[in-house]
């Protein structure tokens, strides 16, 4: 089925090199992605919630999450969306370098939809941008944001 917008993906990371990362291997894509960044916990709660400077903003079809955030960590952020009835359907994709068993069940607990390790060599993240971008935007069903 061919998408009448762009997929909006909120990219919440606090690393500008990952950034940069994802933002190249979405571009290399055919599917048509906005990108949305936001750099730590409070601002991606903030955009979520359209407030201050994001009254404006897009839901997010998908959130791209780290864990390690500053202002309020990714797991406080993640208990956020998913006990938020308007935003919990929502899937979220923790992409992060924490490999701890607590966090990989906390968030599992917390209801996230992936949990993936984020490597640190450049060509293999950037993979994992592209697998994201196959299972999630070409394979699996979004929620439509007229049902929300």
């Amino acid at each position: 089925m061919k998408k009448s917008r762009p997929v909006n993906i909120l990219l919440i990371e606090d690393n500008p090199g990952d950034v940069r990362l994802a933002q190249e291997a979405f571009k290399e894509g055919n599917i048509e992605v906005q990108l949305h960044v936001v750099m730590d916990g409070m601002e991606a709660i903030h955009y979520l919630n359209k407030e201050g400077d994001y009254q404006d903003s897009s839901r997010p079809d998908l959130i791209l999450l780290d864990l390690n955030l500053p202002k309020k960590d990714g797991r406080e952020v993640l208990g956020e969306i998913k006990e938020d009835p308007n935003l919990r359907s929502i899937p979220v994709v923790i992409l992060t370098t924490s490999n701890a068993e607590q966090d990989v069940v906390h968030s599992y607990n917390h209801h996230v939809n992936c949990y993936i390790n984020k490597p640190v060599d450049f060509d293999r993240f950037f993979d994992i941008i592209k697998q994201i971008e196959e299972f999630w935007l070409k394979t699996a069903i979004l929620p439509s944001m007229n049902l929300h």
